[in-house]
Protein backbone atom coordinates (compact mmCIF):
# COMPACT_ATOMS: atom_id res chain seq x y z
CA UNK A 1 0.00 0.00 0.00
CA UNK A 2 0.80 3.98 -1.05
CA UNK A 3 1.63 5.82 1.90
CA UNK A 4 -1.30 7.80 1.40
CA UNK A 5 -3.65 4.76 1.85
CA UNK A 6 -1.69 3.52 4.87
CA UNK A 7 -2.26 7.21 6.50
CA UNK A 8 -5.72 7.51 5.59
CA UNK A 9 -6.19 4.04 6.97
CA UNK A 10 -4.55 4.91 10.37
CA UNK A 11 -6.63 8.01 10.80
CA UNK A 12 -9.97 6.22 10.20
CA UNK A 13 -9.31 3.85 12.86
CA UNK A 14 -7.82 7.05 15.46
CA UNK A 15 -10.29 9.75 14.88
CA UNK A 16 -12.55 7.61 16.40
CA UNK A 17 -10.84 7.47 19.38
CA UNK A 18 -9.22 11.24 19.18
CA UNK A 19 -5.85 10.35 19.53
CA UNK A 20 -3.55 12.51 17.59
CA UNK A 21 -0.71 11.17 15.40
CA UNK A 22 2.80 11.50 15.04
CA UNK A 23 3.75 10.36 11.31
CA UNK A 24 7.37 9.42 12.20
CA UNK A 25 9.28 10.27 9.38
CA UNK A 26 13.26 9.84 10.34
CA UNK A 27 15.34 8.68 7.70
CA UNK A 28 12.62 9.04 5.60
CA UNK A 29 13.40 11.38 2.55
CA UNK A 30 11.30 14.62 2.35
CA UNK A 31 9.23 13.48 -0.80
CA UNK A 32 7.78 10.86 1.40
CA UNK A 33 6.86 13.18 4.42
CA UNK A 34 5.36 15.52 1.11
CA UNK A 35 3.07 12.62 0.06
CA UNK A 36 1.80 12.15 3.59
CA UNK A 37 1.40 15.98 4.09
CA UNK A 38 -0.42 16.34 0.66
CA UNK A 39 -2.81 13.12 2.39
CA UNK A 40 -3.69 15.58 5.39
CA UNK A 41 -1.22 14.86 7.83
CA UNK A 42 0.40 17.89 9.43
CA UNK A 43 2.86 16.58 12.82
CA UNK A 44 5.90 14.47 12.33
CA UNK A 45 8.14 13.61 14.30
CA UNK A 46 11.96 13.14 14.09
CA UNK A 47 14.71 12.02 15.94
CA UNK A 48 17.46 13.88 14.82
CA UNK A 49 18.17 17.14 15.23
CA UNK A 50 20.71 17.48 12.44
CA UNK A 51 18.40 15.43 10.07
CA UNK A 52 15.00 17.84 11.12
CA UNK A 53 17.09 20.86 10.29
CA UNK A 54 17.71 19.80 7.04
CA UNK A 55 13.85 18.26 6.17
CA UNK A 56 12.33 21.68 8.22
CA UNK A 57 13.25 24.37 5.75
CA UNK A 58 12.02 22.11 2.22
CA UNK A 59 9.07 21.85 3.63
CA UNK A 60 5.41 23.55 4.47
CA UNK A 61 5.50 25.79 6.85
CA UNK A 62 2.38 24.35 8.67
CA UNK A 63 3.76 21.53 9.84
CA UNK A 64 4.16 21.19 13.37
CA UNK A 65 7.72 19.25 13.99
CA UNK A 66 7.72 17.34 17.32
CA UNK A 67 11.58 15.76 18.57
CA UNK A 68 11.06 12.60 19.83
CA UNK A 69 14.55 11.64 20.21
CA UNK A 70 17.03 11.72 23.11
CA UNK A 71 17.83 15.19 22.66
CA UNK A 72 21.59 16.68 23.77
CA UNK A 73 21.54 19.89 25.34
CA UNK A 74 24.29 21.31 23.08
CA UNK A 75 21.52 21.05 20.12
CA UNK A 76 18.52 22.73 21.57
CA UNK A 77 19.42 26.30 20.04
CA UNK A 78 18.80 24.70 16.59
CA UNK A 79 15.58 23.97 17.00
CA UNK A 80 14.35 26.12 19.33
CA UNK A 81 13.34 28.67 16.50
CA UNK A 82 10.17 26.15 15.13
CA UNK A 83 9.94 23.24 17.32
CA UNK A 84 6.41 22.35 18.64
CA UNK A 85 6.44 19.89 20.73
CA UNK A 86 9.96 18.17 22.58
CA UNK A 87 9.24 14.76 24.00
CA UNK A 88 12.09 13.89 25.83
CA UNK A 89 13.20 15.69 28.20
CA UNK A 90 15.00 13.82 30.21
CA UNK A 91 16.72 16.13 33.08
CA UNK A 92 16.12 19.61 34.89
CA UNK A 93 19.84 20.52 32.81
CA UNK A 94 17.78 19.81 29.74
CA UNK A 95 14.81 21.69 30.24
CA UNK A 96 17.34 24.65 31.63
CA UNK A 97 18.81 24.71 28.05
CA UNK A 98 15.46 24.72 26.14
CA UNK A 99 14.21 27.29 28.32
CA UNK A 100 17.12 30.07 27.95
CA UNK A 101 17.03 28.91 23.81
CA UNK A 102 13.02 29.38 24.04
CA UNK A 103 14.04 33.04 25.52
CA UNK A 104 16.13 33.70 23.01
CA UNK A 105 13.77 32.82 20.31
CA UNK A 106 10.97 34.95 22.35
CA UNK A 107 8.88 31.99 22.89
CA UNK A 108 7.63 29.31 24.98
CA UNK A 109 8.22 25.77 23.80
CA UNK A 110 5.99 22.96 24.83
CA UNK A 111 7.87 19.69 26.31
CA UNK A 112 6.83 16.07 27.51
CA UNK A 113 8.92 14.54 30.46
CA UNK A 114 10.20 11.35 29.45
CA UNK A 115 9.74 8.78 32.04
CA UNK A 116 11.48 5.98 32.24
CA UNK A 117 9.13 2.96 32.18
CA UNK A 118 10.78 0.10 30.16
CA UNK A 119 12.43 -2.82 30.94
CA UNK A 120 15.48 -2.57 29.30
CA UNK A 121 18.80 -0.36 30.11
CA UNK A 122 19.24 1.22 26.91
CA UNK A 123 16.12 3.54 27.40
CA UNK A 124 16.28 6.78 28.38
CA UNK A 125 14.15 8.60 30.81
CA UNK A 126 13.37 10.25 34.26
CA UNK A 127 12.57 7.92 37.25
CA UNK A 128 9.14 8.33 38.71
CA UNK A 129 10.27 10.11 41.98
CA UNK A 130 12.55 12.16 39.71
CA UNK A 131 9.80 13.47 37.67
CA UNK A 132 7.88 14.65 40.71
CA UNK A 133 11.69 16.19 42.61
CA UNK A 134 11.97 18.16 39.21
CA UNK A 135 8.52 19.75 39.41
CA UNK A 136 8.80 20.41 42.91
CA UNK A 137 12.00 22.54 42.45
CA UNK A 138 12.47 25.62 42.79
CA UNK A 139 14.95 25.45 39.27
CA UNK A 140 11.63 24.10 37.58
CA UNK A 141 9.14 26.85 38.67
CA UNK A 142 11.86 29.42 37.44
CA UNK A 143 11.62 28.49 34.41
CA UNK A 144 9.30 31.09 32.41
CA UNK A 145 9.36 30.36 28.50
CA UNK A 146 8.91 26.23 29.03
CA UNK A 147 5.33 24.69 29.73
CA UNK A 148 4.78 20.98 30.51
CA UNK A 149 1.87 19.45 28.51
CA UNK A 150 2.28 16.05 29.80
CA UNK A 151 4.47 13.20 29.87
CA UNK A 152 5.97 10.29 27.65
CA UNK A 153 7.07 6.89 27.52
CA UNK A 154 8.53 3.91 25.73
CA UNK A 155 7.58 0.56 26.23
CA UNK A 156 9.71 -2.55 26.23
CA UNK A 157 10.65 -3.70 23.17
CA UNK A 158 8.30 -7.19 23.54
CA UNK A 159 5.65 -9.05 22.02
CA UNK A 160 3.72 -9.37 25.54
CA UNK A 161 0.72 -7.54 25.32
CA UNK A 162 0.68 -8.24 29.25
CA UNK A 163 3.90 -6.32 30.19
CA UNK A 164 3.21 -3.64 27.71
CA UNK A 165 -0.27 -2.68 29.11
CA UNK A 166 1.06 -2.81 32.88
CA UNK A 167 4.07 -0.21 31.77
CA UNK A 168 1.22 1.83 29.75
CA UNK A 169 -0.85 1.81 33.01
CA UNK A 170 1.92 2.89 35.71
CA UNK A 171 2.42 6.01 33.01
CA UNK A 172 -0.98 6.77 32.49
CA UNK A 173 -1.22 6.55 36.51
CA UNK A 174 1.85 8.57 37.13
CA UNK A 175 -0.05 11.05 34.90
CA UNK A 176 -3.46 11.36 37.19
CA UNK A 177 -1.18 12.03 40.08
CA UNK A 178 0.58 14.41 38.61
CA UNK A 179 -1.82 16.35 37.03
CA UNK A 180 -3.84 16.08 40.81
CA UNK A 181 -0.65 17.41 42.23
CA UNK A 182 1.35 19.94 40.22
CA UNK A 183 -1.16 20.54 36.70
CA UNK A 184 -5.18 20.61 38.41
CA UNK A 185 -5.87 23.80 37.12
CA UNK A 186 -3.57 23.78 33.62
CA UNK A 187 -5.83 22.97 30.95
CA UNK A 188 -2.55 22.40 29.04
CA UNK A 189 -1.31 19.33 30.98
CA UNK A 190 -3.04 17.01 28.82
CA UNK A 191 -0.69 14.32 26.85
CA UNK A 192 0.53 10.85 27.19
CA UNK A 193 2.35 10.33 24.51
CA UNK A 194 2.83 6.67 24.17
CA UNK A 195 2.58 3.64 21.32
CA UNK A 196 4.44 3.01 18.33
CA UNK A 197 4.00 0.76 15.38
CA UNK A 198 3.96 -1.98 17.36
CA UNK A 199 2.17 -1.20 20.25
CA UNK A 200 0.04 1.51 20.19
CA UNK A 201 -3.83 -0.14 20.48
CA UNK A 202 -2.89 -1.05 23.67
CA UNK A 203 -1.17 2.19 24.31
CA UNK A 204 -4.66 3.87 22.98
CA UNK A 205 -6.46 1.56 25.51
CA UNK A 206 -4.47 2.37 28.86
CA UNK A 207 -5.04 6.21 27.62
CA UNK A 208 -2.47 7.59 25.24
CA UNK A 209 -3.71 10.95 23.50
CA UNK A 210 -0.21 10.41 20.86
CA UNK A 211 0.92 7.84 19.45
CA UNK A 212 4.17 8.23 17.59
CA UNK A 213 3.92 5.70 14.37
CA UNK A 214 6.41 5.31 11.57
CA UNK A 215 6.56 1.96 9.69
CA UNK A 216 3.16 1.89 9.39
CA UNK A 217 3.16 4.60 7.49
CA UNK A 218 5.94 4.76 5.41
CA UNK A 219 6.83 1.01 5.06
CA UNK A 220 10.07 -0.34 7.27
CA UNK A 221 13.26 1.53 6.97
CA UNK A 222 16.05 0.35 5.16
CA UNK A 223 18.56 -2.01 6.65
CA UNK A 224 22.14 -0.92 7.12
CA UNK A 225 24.11 -2.59 5.00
Amino acid sequence: MSITANLLQLKKELDTVHVKLIAVSKTKPVQDIREAYDAGQRIFGENMVQELVEKQPQLPQDIEWHLIGHLQTNKVKYIAPFISLIHSVDSLKLLQEINKQAEKNNRVIDCLLQVYIADEETKYGLGFDEVIELLRSEDFAALKHVRITGLMGIATNTENPKQLKEEFYELKTLFDGIKQSFFRKADYFKEISMGMSADYKIAIEQGSTMVRIGSTIFGGRPKKG
